[in-house]
């Protein structure tokens, strides 16, 4: 198991003029409109990176119908609003000198009100409750996972990749690598890493 504790870094663009010199330092070609159904499952809506401006006006409709918990079919249309602050370049997609980028998004209705059971607009509402008591809402979310090995053809068996125990290192923790490419990979998104360690 892995406990990684993460908290947004501040400093990350904000403005489309600084997500657009990110794409265009980091050649940019697809762009990932990531949302949340009902059950916690993450979702996305691919566009290529000449549809940024469109992206952006919250042009981007999908079929809610298909999303399990959220449209019948005759209101199908929902619409995904982007949060600037969410631009990201996700480091495991660069090849051969582009990359690819998500904005976590809201849904909207076709009148542009929020989408009720959209998971992330549910969020925001309770977080403005709660300060309108005085209160905050802080999150400090732990990665913990177990890593199984895999057969011949690369599908997952059930016997775990190792057998160490609390904080141990290598060469009994053989998820050491694995810990080491998920800290790059959330650093170079801009989250700063707490600990990152093998647990139980």
């Amino acid at each position: 198991m892995t406990k990684t504790l993460i908290s947004n870094a501040p400093g990350a663009a904000t403005t489309l003029e600084q997500i657009k010199e990110i794409i265009n330092e980091k050649s940019v070609e697809l762009l990932h409109l990531q949302f949340v159904d009902i059950e916690g499952i993450l979702k996305h809506v691919t566009v290529t990176i000449e549809q940024l401006e469109d992206v952006v006006e919250g042009k981007m409709m999908f079929d809610g119908s298909s999303i399990k918990g959220f449209s019948p079919i005759n209101k199908s249309d929902l619409y995904l609003q982007p949060d600037l602050a969410t631009f990201a370049v996700l480091p495991w997609t660069v090849e051969n000198g582009y990359s690819e980028a998500r904005f976590l998004c809201s849904v909207k209705n076709p009148d542009g009100s929020l989408f009720e059971g959209d998971t992330r607009n549910v969020l925001k509402k309770t977080v403005d409750r709660a300060a309108e008591h005085g209160y905050t809402i802080s999150v400090g979310p732990e990665l913990e996972f177990f890593l199984f090995k895999t057969d011949e053809n690369g599908y997952a068996t059930q016997e775990l990749g190792d057998k160490a125990g609390y904080f141990e290192p290598s060469p009994h923790d053989l998820g050491e690598r694995v810990r080491l490419e998920i800290y790059r990979a959330l650093k170079a998104m801009g989250f700063t890493i707490e600990a990152s360690h093998h647990e139980v």
